[in-house]
Protein backbone atom coordinates (compact mmCIF):
# COMPACT_ATOMS: atom_id res chain seq x y z
CA UNK A 1 0.00 0.00 0.00
CA UNK A 2 1.27 3.46 -0.82
CA UNK A 3 1.43 5.50 2.34
CA UNK A 4 -0.64 8.67 2.05
CA UNK A 5 2.10 10.89 3.41
CA UNK A 6 4.64 9.33 1.07
CA UNK A 7 2.25 10.11 -1.77
CA UNK A 8 2.02 13.76 -0.67
CA UNK A 9 5.79 14.00 -0.60
CA UNK A 10 6.00 12.71 -4.15
CA UNK A 11 3.09 14.69 -5.57
CA UNK A 12 3.39 16.69 -3.61
CA UNK A 13 -14.86 42.13 -15.18
CA UNK A 14 -17.92 43.31 -13.74
CA UNK A 15 -17.32 46.37 -11.59
CA UNK A 16 -14.22 47.49 -13.49
CA UNK A 17 -12.64 47.98 -16.87
CA UNK A 18 -9.04 47.61 -17.97
CA UNK A 19 -7.41 49.14 -21.00
CA UNK A 20 -6.22 45.71 -22.13
CA UNK A 21 -8.87 43.15 -23.06
CA UNK A 22 -9.28 40.24 -20.57
CA UNK A 23 -8.43 37.77 -23.34
CA UNK A 24 -4.83 38.99 -23.27
CA UNK A 25 -3.84 36.79 -20.37
CA UNK A 26 -1.16 35.01 -22.35
CA UNK A 27 2.10 34.56 -20.52
CA UNK A 28 4.50 36.98 -22.30
CA UNK A 29 7.84 35.45 -23.22
CA UNK A 30 10.99 36.88 -21.71
CA UNK A 31 12.01 38.69 -24.90
CA UNK A 32 8.72 40.57 -25.04
CA UNK A 33 8.87 41.41 -21.35
CA UNK A 34 12.39 42.74 -21.60
CA UNK A 35 11.31 45.12 -24.37
CA UNK A 36 8.99 47.00 -21.96
CA UNK A 37 11.05 49.48 -19.97
CA UNK A 38 8.44 51.78 -18.42
CA UNK A 39 4.92 51.39 -17.04
CA UNK A 40 2.45 54.17 -16.43
CA UNK A 41 -1.24 54.72 -16.12
CA UNK A 42 -4.05 55.90 -13.92
CA UNK A 43 -6.35 54.33 -11.33
CA UNK A 44 -9.80 55.94 -11.36
CA UNK A 45 -13.40 55.58 -10.24
CA UNK A 46 -16.10 57.50 -12.17
CA UNK A 47 -13.33 59.43 -13.90
CA UNK A 48 -11.74 60.62 -10.67
CA UNK A 49 -8.21 59.56 -9.72
CA UNK A 50 -7.71 57.41 -6.64
CA UNK A 51 -4.66 58.40 -4.60
CA UNK A 52 -2.41 56.07 -2.67
CA UNK A 53 -3.16 52.85 -4.57
CA UNK A 54 -0.24 50.41 -4.59
CA UNK A 55 0.88 49.44 -8.09
CA UNK A 56 3.50 46.78 -8.81
CA UNK A 57 5.18 44.72 -11.49
CA UNK A 58 5.87 42.00 -8.94
CA UNK A 59 9.30 43.43 -8.17
CA UNK A 60 8.84 47.08 -7.24
CA UNK A 61 5.89 48.70 -5.49
CA UNK A 62 4.85 52.32 -6.04
CA UNK A 63 1.71 54.30 -5.26
CA UNK A 64 -0.58 56.57 -7.26
CA UNK A 65 -0.39 60.33 -6.81
CA UNK A 66 -3.27 62.65 -5.94
CA UNK A 67 -4.61 62.35 -9.50
CA UNK A 68 -4.41 58.54 -9.46
CA UNK A 69 -1.37 58.43 -11.76
CA UNK A 70 1.63 56.15 -11.44
CA UNK A 71 4.91 55.50 -13.23
CA UNK A 72 7.10 52.46 -12.72
CA UNK A 73 10.29 51.15 -14.31
CA UNK A 74 9.58 47.60 -15.46
CA UNK A 75 11.85 44.81 -14.26
CA UNK A 76 13.06 42.64 -17.13
CA UNK A 77 11.38 39.60 -15.55
CA UNK A 78 8.01 41.31 -14.98
CA UNK A 79 4.98 39.63 -16.57
CA UNK A 80 2.12 41.74 -15.18
CA UNK A 81 1.38 45.19 -13.90
CA UNK A 82 -1.22 45.07 -11.14
CA UNK A 83 -2.76 46.97 -8.29
CA UNK A 84 -3.46 46.19 -4.66
CA UNK A 85 -7.20 46.77 -4.83
CA UNK A 86 -8.04 49.53 -2.34
CA UNK A 87 -10.67 49.30 0.38
CA UNK A 88 -14.04 50.79 -0.43
CA UNK A 89 -14.22 49.53 -4.02
CA UNK A 90 -15.83 46.53 -5.70
CA UNK A 91 -13.59 43.67 -6.72
CA UNK A 92 -13.22 43.64 -10.52
CA UNK A 93 -14.06 40.15 -11.72
CA UNK A 94 -14.90 38.13 -14.77
CA UNK A 95 -17.55 35.54 -13.89
CA UNK A 96 -16.17 35.46 -10.37
CA UNK A 97 -12.44 35.44 -11.17
CA UNK A 98 -10.69 38.49 -9.72
CA UNK A 99 -9.18 40.80 -12.37
CA UNK A 100 -6.75 43.34 -10.92
CA UNK A 101 -3.86 43.00 -13.39
CA UNK A 102 -2.80 43.49 -16.98
CA UNK A 103 -0.19 41.44 -18.83
CA UNK A 104 2.94 43.26 -19.90
CA UNK A 105 3.15 43.16 -23.69
CA UNK A 106 4.63 45.27 -26.48
CA UNK A 107 7.77 47.38 -26.23
CA UNK A 108 9.00 50.66 -24.81
CA UNK A 109 6.35 52.23 -22.59
CA UNK A 110 3.16 50.42 -21.60
CA UNK A 111 0.15 52.41 -20.42
CA UNK A 112 -2.16 50.39 -18.19
CA UNK A 113 -5.17 52.11 -16.66
CA UNK A 114 -7.42 50.58 -13.99
CA UNK A 115 -11.02 51.71 -13.56
CA UNK A 116 -12.78 50.74 -10.34
CA UNK A 117 -16.28 51.08 -8.97
CA UNK A 118 -16.90 52.51 -5.50
CA UNK A 119 -18.95 50.35 -3.16
CA UNK A 120 -22.26 51.65 -1.88
CA UNK A 121 -21.93 49.73 1.39
CA UNK A 122 -19.39 49.95 4.22
CA UNK A 123 -16.85 47.19 3.64
CA UNK A 124 -15.50 47.25 7.18
CA UNK A 125 -18.01 44.44 7.66
CA UNK A 126 -17.51 41.66 5.15
CA UNK A 127 -17.05 37.91 4.93
CA UNK A 128 -14.81 35.57 3.02
CA UNK A 129 -14.67 31.88 2.20
CA UNK A 130 -11.62 29.63 1.83
CA UNK A 131 -11.86 26.72 -0.59
CA UNK A 132 -8.82 24.51 -0.02
CA UNK A 133 -7.93 21.85 -2.61
CA UNK A 134 -10.88 21.43 -4.97
CA UNK A 135 -8.35 19.11 -6.68
CA UNK A 136 -10.45 17.71 -9.51
CA UNK A 137 -8.83 15.03 -11.66
CA UNK A 138 -11.79 14.10 -13.87
CA UNK A 139 -14.98 15.48 -15.33
CA UNK A 140 -16.84 13.48 -12.70
CA UNK A 141 -14.95 15.30 -9.94
CA UNK A 142 -15.71 18.56 -11.74
CA UNK A 143 -19.41 17.74 -11.66
CA UNK A 144 -19.22 17.11 -7.92
CA UNK A 145 -17.59 20.51 -7.45
CA UNK A 146 -20.30 22.16 -9.55
CA UNK A 147 -23.29 20.29 -8.12
CA UNK A 148 -22.31 19.97 -4.46
CA UNK A 149 -19.66 22.46 -3.32
CA UNK A 150 -20.61 25.45 -5.47
CA UNK A 151 -24.37 25.39 -4.72
CA UNK A 152 -23.62 24.86 -1.03
CA UNK A 153 -21.46 28.00 -1.06
CA UNK A 154 -24.07 29.94 -3.04
CA UNK A 155 -26.79 28.95 -0.57
CA UNK A 156 -24.62 29.84 2.42
CA UNK A 157 -24.05 33.33 1.01
CA UNK A 158 -27.80 33.67 0.38
CA UNK A 159 -28.47 32.83 4.06
CA UNK A 160 -26.85 36.14 5.08
CA UNK A 161 -28.68 39.48 4.84
CA UNK A 162 -28.99 40.79 1.30
CA UNK A 163 -26.02 42.92 0.30
CA UNK A 164 -23.54 41.21 2.63
CA UNK A 165 -20.11 41.44 1.06
CA UNK A 166 -18.37 38.14 0.35
CA UNK A 167 -15.24 37.11 -1.47
CA UNK A 168 -13.55 33.75 -1.87
CA UNK A 169 -10.01 32.43 -1.77
CA UNK A 170 -9.21 29.35 -3.84
CA UNK A 171 -6.34 28.07 -1.70
CA UNK A 172 -4.46 26.02 -4.30
CA UNK A 173 -4.67 22.64 -6.02
CA UNK A 174 -7.60 24.00 -7.97
CA UNK A 175 -7.21 21.01 -10.28
CA UNK A 176 -5.14 17.85 -10.09
CA UNK A 177 -2.56 18.32 -12.87
CA UNK A 178 -5.30 18.31 -15.55
CA UNK A 179 -5.42 21.88 -16.82
CA UNK A 180 -8.40 21.20 -19.09
CA UNK A 181 -10.44 21.00 -15.87
CA UNK A 182 -9.84 24.66 -15.07
CA UNK A 183 -13.01 25.25 -17.08
CA UNK A 184 -14.93 23.17 -14.52
CA UNK A 185 -13.32 25.07 -11.65
CA UNK A 186 -14.23 28.38 -13.27
CA UNK A 187 -17.80 27.22 -13.85
CA UNK A 188 -18.07 26.27 -10.16
CA UNK A 189 -16.81 29.71 -9.11
CA UNK A 190 -19.40 31.35 -11.35
CA UNK A 191 -22.14 29.30 -9.65
CA UNK A 192 -21.17 30.56 -6.19
CA UNK A 193 -21.78 34.18 -7.20
CA UNK A 194 -18.70 35.17 -5.18
CA UNK A 195 -15.56 36.86 -6.60
CA UNK A 196 -12.58 34.58 -6.01
CA UNK A 197 -8.86 35.27 -5.62
CA UNK A 198 -6.77 32.22 -6.42
CA UNK A 199 -3.62 30.62 -4.99
CA UNK A 200 -1.29 28.31 -6.91
CA UNK A 201 -0.84 24.79 -5.54
CA UNK A 202 1.54 21.96 -6.31
CA UNK A 203 -1.07 20.37 -8.60
CA UNK A 204 -1.40 23.63 -10.56
CA UNK A 205 2.20 23.49 -11.85
CA UNK A 206 3.52 22.92 -15.37
CA UNK A 207 5.40 19.71 -14.67
CA UNK A 208 7.40 19.91 -17.89
CA UNK A 209 9.05 23.18 -16.82
CA UNK A 210 12.80 22.99 -16.38
CA UNK A 211 12.81 25.23 -13.27
CA UNK A 212 10.41 26.83 -10.83
CA UNK A 213 10.64 30.08 -12.82
CA UNK A 214 8.47 28.63 -15.61
CA UNK A 215 6.31 26.21 -13.63
CA UNK A 216 3.38 28.63 -13.22
CA UNK A 217 2.93 29.47 -16.91
CA UNK A 218 -0.50 27.87 -17.28
CA UNK A 219 -1.75 29.15 -13.92
CA UNK A 220 -0.76 32.70 -14.89
CA UNK A 221 -2.57 32.37 -18.21
CA UNK A 222 -5.70 31.38 -16.31
CA UNK A 223 -5.58 33.53 -13.18
CA UNK A 224 -2.80 36.14 -13.42
CA UNK A 225 -0.01 36.76 -10.88
CA UNK A 226 0.83 34.12 -8.28
CA UNK A 227 1.55 36.66 -5.54
CA UNK A 228 -0.32 39.91 -4.91
CA UNK A 229 -2.35 41.81 -2.32
CA UNK A 230 -5.72 43.52 -1.97
CA UNK A 231 -7.69 45.35 0.67
CA UNK A 232 -11.22 45.22 2.01
CA UNK A 233 -12.34 47.33 4.92
CA UNK A 234 -9.59 47.38 7.52
CA UNK A 235 -8.04 44.07 6.43
CA UNK A 236 -5.01 43.75 4.17
CA UNK A 237 -5.01 40.50 2.20
CA UNK A 238 -1.88 38.90 0.75
CA UNK A 239 -1.61 35.89 -1.57
CA UNK A 240 1.75 34.10 -1.89
CA UNK A 241 3.21 31.27 -3.96
CA UNK A 242 5.02 28.91 -1.58
CA UNK A 243 5.27 25.89 -3.92
CA UNK A 244 8.83 25.72 -5.25
CA UNK A 245 9.15 23.29 -8.15
CA UNK A 246 12.57 21.59 -8.30
CA UNK A 247 12.51 20.65 -11.98
CA UNK A 248 11.38 17.03 -11.71
CA UNK A 249 7.75 16.05 -12.21
CA UNK A 250 5.71 16.26 -9.00
CA UNK A 251 8.71 17.21 -6.84
CA UNK A 252 8.51 20.43 -4.86
CA UNK A 253 9.33 22.02 -1.52
CA UNK A 254 7.55 24.61 0.59
CA UNK A 255 9.62 27.73 0.05
CA UNK A 256 9.19 31.48 -0.51
CA UNK A 257 11.59 33.03 -3.02
CA UNK A 258 13.60 36.16 -2.31
CA UNK A 259 11.72 37.94 -5.10
CA UNK A 260 8.44 37.40 -3.26
CA UNK A 261 9.82 38.31 0.15
CA UNK A 262 11.37 41.49 -1.26
CA UNK A 263 8.03 42.39 -2.87
CA UNK A 264 6.15 41.59 0.34
CA UNK A 265 8.49 43.77 2.38
CA UNK A 266 7.61 46.72 0.14
CA UNK A 267 3.91 45.87 0.14
CA UNK A 268 3.69 45.70 3.94
CA UNK A 269 5.45 49.06 4.36
CA UNK A 270 2.21 50.58 3.10
CA UNK A 271 0.17 48.87 5.83
CA UNK A 272 -0.29 50.50 9.22
CA UNK A 273 1.46 48.53 12.03
CA UNK A 274 -1.06 46.78 14.25
CA UNK A 275 -3.40 46.12 11.33
CA UNK A 276 -4.91 42.71 10.66
CA UNK A 277 -3.29 40.93 7.72
CA UNK A 278 -4.63 37.76 6.09
CA UNK A 279 -2.00 35.75 4.20
CA UNK A 280 -3.14 32.94 1.89
CA UNK A 281 -0.80 30.28 0.52
CA UNK A 282 -1.14 26.62 -0.38
CA UNK A 283 1.46 24.70 1.66
CA UNK A 284 1.08 25.44 5.40
CA UNK A 285 3.90 27.39 6.97
CA UNK A 286 3.84 24.76 9.72
CA UNK A 287 1.61 21.98 11.05
CA UNK A 288 1.41 19.51 13.91
CA UNK A 289 2.24 16.57 11.66
CA UNK A 290 5.85 16.17 12.85
CA UNK A 291 4.70 16.13 16.48
CA UNK A 292 1.78 13.77 15.90
CA UNK A 293 3.90 11.29 13.95
CA UNK A 294 7.00 11.80 16.14
CA UNK A 295 9.19 12.67 13.17
CA UNK A 296 12.66 14.16 13.44
CA UNK A 297 12.11 16.79 10.74
CA UNK A 298 9.28 18.44 8.85
CA UNK A 299 8.63 17.09 5.38
CA UNK A 300 10.08 19.48 2.80
CA UNK A 301 6.87 19.44 0.76
CA UNK A 302 4.62 19.70 3.81
CA UNK A 303 5.66 23.01 5.39
CA UNK A 304 7.47 26.21 4.38
CA UNK A 305 11.19 25.81 5.03
CA UNK A 306 11.93 29.56 5.36
CA UNK A 307 8.80 30.41 7.31
CA UNK A 308 10.76 32.31 9.98
CA UNK A 309 11.64 34.95 7.38
CA UNK A 310 7.94 35.34 6.61
CA UNK A 311 7.05 35.62 10.30
CA UNK A 312 9.70 38.32 10.71
CA UNK A 313 8.02 40.47 8.06
CA UNK A 314 4.64 39.90 9.72
CA UNK A 315 5.75 40.84 13.24
CA UNK A 316 4.20 44.34 13.20
CA UNK A 317 0.75 42.95 12.37
CA UNK A 318 -2.00 40.67 13.66
CA UNK A 319 -1.86 37.88 11.12
CA UNK A 320 -4.10 35.03 10.04
CA UNK A 321 -2.53 32.54 7.63
CA UNK A 322 -4.84 30.53 5.36
CA UNK A 323 -3.50 27.26 3.93
CA UNK A 324 -4.56 23.84 2.65
CA UNK A 325 -2.53 21.03 1.04
CA UNK A 326 -2.64 18.45 3.87
CA UNK A 327 -6.34 17.49 3.55
CA UNK A 328 -6.76 17.84 7.33
CA UNK A 329 -8.17 20.63 9.48
CA UNK A 330 -6.00 22.13 12.21
CA UNK A 331 -4.94 25.42 13.75
CA UNK A 332 -1.95 26.76 15.60
CA UNK A 333 -1.38 30.10 17.27
CA UNK A 334 1.79 31.80 18.41
CA UNK A 335 1.72 35.38 19.58
CA UNK A 336 0.14 37.56 16.91
CA UNK A 337 0.09 34.82 14.25
CA UNK A 338 -2.61 32.18 13.78
CA UNK A 339 -2.62 29.65 10.97
CA UNK A 340 -5.79 27.99 9.69
CA UNK A 341 -4.94 24.75 7.87
CA UNK A 342 -8.17 23.87 6.11
CA UNK A 343 -10.04 20.67 5.59
CA UNK A 344 -10.67 20.41 1.88
CA UNK A 345 -13.48 20.91 -0.57
CA UNK A 346 -12.63 17.50 -2.04
CA UNK A 347 -12.17 15.83 1.35
CA UNK A 348 -9.98 12.77 0.74
CA UNK A 349 -9.62 13.45 -2.99
CA UNK A 350 -13.35 12.98 -3.71
CA UNK A 351 -13.15 9.41 -2.38
CA UNK A 352 -15.52 9.84 0.57
CA UNK A 353 -17.53 12.36 2.61
CA UNK A 354 -14.70 13.21 5.04
CA UNK A 355 -11.03 14.14 5.04
CA UNK A 356 -8.42 11.73 6.36
CA UNK A 357 -8.76 13.22 9.88
CA UNK A 358 -12.56 12.92 9.94
CA UNK A 359 -13.25 16.55 9.01
CA UNK A 360 -16.21 16.69 6.61
CA UNK A 361 -15.66 17.86 3.04
CA UNK A 362 -16.16 21.60 3.23
CA UNK A 363 -14.60 25.03 3.59
CA UNK A 364 -13.78 27.81 6.02
CA UNK A 365 -16.08 30.80 6.52
CA UNK A 366 -14.74 34.04 8.02
CA UNK A 367 -16.81 36.97 9.26
CA UNK A 368 -14.99 40.31 9.50
CA UNK A 369 -16.05 43.26 11.64
CA UNK A 370 -13.48 46.05 11.50
CA UNK A 371 -10.15 44.47 12.40
CA UNK A 372 -11.71 41.45 14.14
CA UNK A 373 -12.35 38.09 12.49
CA UNK A 374 -14.66 35.26 13.58
CA UNK A 375 -14.82 31.92 11.81
CA UNK A 376 -16.44 28.53 11.51
CA UNK A 377 -16.13 25.47 9.28
CA UNK A 378 -18.97 24.79 6.82
CA UNK A 379 -19.49 21.11 6.03
CA UNK A 380 -20.81 20.60 2.52
CA UNK A 381 -24.47 19.65 2.62
CA UNK A 382 -24.81 20.25 6.36
CA UNK A 383 -26.13 23.21 8.37
CA UNK A 384 -23.51 25.60 9.74
CA UNK A 385 -24.28 24.31 13.26
CA UNK A 386 -22.78 20.92 12.32
CA UNK A 387 -19.44 21.21 14.10
CA UNK A 388 -18.84 17.81 15.71
CA UNK A 389 -19.56 14.10 15.42
CA UNK A 390 -20.02 11.61 18.30
CA UNK A 391 -18.92 7.97 18.11
CA UNK A 392 -20.50 5.35 20.43
CA UNK A 393 -18.54 2.86 22.49
CA UNK A 394 -16.72 0.34 20.35
CA UNK A 395 -16.04 2.59 17.35
CA UNK A 396 -12.64 3.67 18.76
CA UNK A 397 -11.05 0.23 18.54
CA UNK A 398 -8.04 0.85 20.80
CA UNK A 399 -10.30 2.07 23.65
CA UNK A 400 -13.70 0.39 23.07
CA UNK A 401 -15.13 1.46 26.44
CA UNK A 402 -14.95 5.15 25.51
CA UNK A 403 -17.24 7.40 23.53
CA UNK A 404 -15.42 9.80 21.24
CA UNK A 405 -16.16 13.15 19.60
CA UNK A 406 -14.43 14.71 16.62
CA UNK A 407 -14.58 18.51 16.95
CA UNK A 408 -12.88 19.36 13.67
CA UNK A 409 -12.57 23.13 13.96
CA UNK A 410 -11.20 22.92 17.49
CA UNK A 411 -8.32 25.05 18.70
CA UNK A 412 -6.93 25.41 22.24
CA UNK A 413 -9.38 28.23 23.06
CA UNK A 414 -12.35 25.83 22.73
CA UNK A 415 -13.98 23.96 25.62
CA UNK A 416 -15.27 20.42 24.99
CA UNK A 417 -17.53 19.06 27.77
CA UNK A 418 -19.80 16.05 28.11
CA UNK A 419 -23.05 15.31 29.90
CA UNK A 420 -24.38 11.92 30.94
CA UNK A 421 -28.17 11.77 31.16
CA UNK A 422 -28.28 15.55 31.47
CA UNK A 423 -25.64 15.77 34.22
CA UNK A 424 -22.45 17.69 33.38
CA UNK A 425 -19.45 15.41 33.85
CA UNK A 426 -16.69 17.88 32.95
CA UNK A 427 -14.20 18.27 30.13
CA UNK A 428 -13.59 15.47 27.68
CA UNK A 429 -10.03 14.21 27.38
CA UNK A 430 -8.15 15.20 24.25
CA UNK A 431 -6.57 12.26 22.44
CA UNK A 432 -4.25 12.26 19.42
CA UNK A 433 -5.38 9.31 17.35
CA UNK A 434 -7.21 8.24 14.19
CA UNK A 435 -10.81 9.15 13.53
CA UNK A 436 -12.89 5.93 13.64
CA UNK A 437 -14.91 6.67 10.52
CA UNK A 438 -11.78 7.61 8.58
CA UNK A 439 -10.29 4.23 9.58
CA UNK A 440 -13.39 2.43 8.33
CA UNK A 441 -13.40 4.34 5.04
CA UNK A 442 -9.69 4.60 4.22
CA UNK A 443 -7.53 2.11 6.16
CA UNK A 444 -6.12 -0.91 4.36
CA UNK A 445 -4.61 -1.66 0.95
CA UNK A 446 -7.97 -1.96 -0.84
CA UNK A 447 -9.58 1.20 0.57
CA UNK A 448 -10.86 3.49 -0.67
CA UNK A 449 -11.63 2.01 -4.07
CA UNK A 450 -11.28 5.33 -5.91
CA UNK A 451 -7.79 6.27 -4.62
CA UNK A 452 -6.08 3.49 -2.69
CA UNK A 453 -3.22 5.76 -1.56
CA UNK A 454 -5.55 7.52 0.91
CA UNK A 455 -4.88 6.64 4.56
CA UNK A 456 -6.47 7.94 7.76
CA UNK A 457 -4.26 10.45 9.56
CA UNK A 458 -3.85 11.23 13.25
CA UNK A 459 -5.66 14.25 14.56
CA UNK A 460 -5.55 16.42 17.68
CA UNK A 461 -9.26 17.25 17.59
CA UNK A 462 -10.61 13.95 18.93
CA UNK A 463 -11.99 13.86 22.49
CA UNK A 464 -12.97 10.88 24.65
CA UNK A 465 -14.92 10.09 27.81
CA UNK A 466 -15.95 6.91 29.65
CA UNK A 467 -19.68 6.71 30.38
CA UNK A 468 -21.10 4.62 33.21
CA UNK A 469 -22.67 1.25 32.53
CA UNK A 470 -26.13 2.70 33.18
CA UNK A 471 -25.79 5.73 30.89
CA UNK A 472 -28.73 6.20 28.55
CA UNK A 473 -27.75 9.42 26.77
CA UNK A 474 -24.47 11.22 26.15
CA UNK A 475 -24.32 14.87 25.06
CA UNK A 476 -21.17 16.61 23.89
CA UNK A 477 -21.10 20.39 24.30
CA UNK A 478 -18.36 22.23 22.41
CA UNK A 479 -17.91 25.97 22.98
CA UNK A 480 -15.70 27.84 20.52
CA UNK A 481 -13.43 30.79 21.31
CA UNK A 482 -16.27 33.20 20.45
CA UNK A 483 -18.71 31.66 22.95
CA UNK A 484 -20.83 29.86 20.36
CA UNK A 485 -22.06 26.53 21.72
CA UNK A 486 -22.53 23.42 19.56
CA UNK A 487 -24.10 20.22 20.89
CA UNK A 488 -24.69 16.70 19.65
CA UNK A 489 -26.47 13.93 21.55
CA UNK A 490 -25.98 10.16 21.37
CA UNK A 491 -28.52 7.64 22.59
CA UNK A 492 -26.95 4.71 24.41
CA UNK A 493 -30.04 2.47 24.26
Amino acid sequence: MINRRHFLRQFGWSGAALTTAPAALANPDSATRAAVTSLNGRVTASGNGIAGVAVTDGYTVTTTDSAGRYTLAADKGAEFVYISLPAGYAFPNERGLARFFQPITGGGTLTADFRLERLTTDDRKHNFIVWADPQIISRKDGELLKTLSAPDTRDLVASYPQGTLFHGIGCGDLVWDHFELYDDYKAAIAITGVPFFNVIGNHDLDLDARTDDYSAKTFKQQFGPTYYSFNRGQIHYVVLDDVFFIGTAKKYIGYLTETQLHWLEQDLKLVRPGSTVVVSLHIPTQTGHKRREQLKDDELGGTVSNRKQLYELLKPFRTHIMSGHTHVNEKWEDGSVMEHVHGTVCGAWWSGPICSDGTPNGYGVYEVDGSEIRWYYKSTGQPRQHQLRIYPKGRLKETPALVAANVWNWDPAWKVEWLEDGVLKGNMQQQTTLDPWAVELYAGPELPKKHKFVDPSKTDHLFVAEPSASARQITVRATDRFGTVYTETLSMV
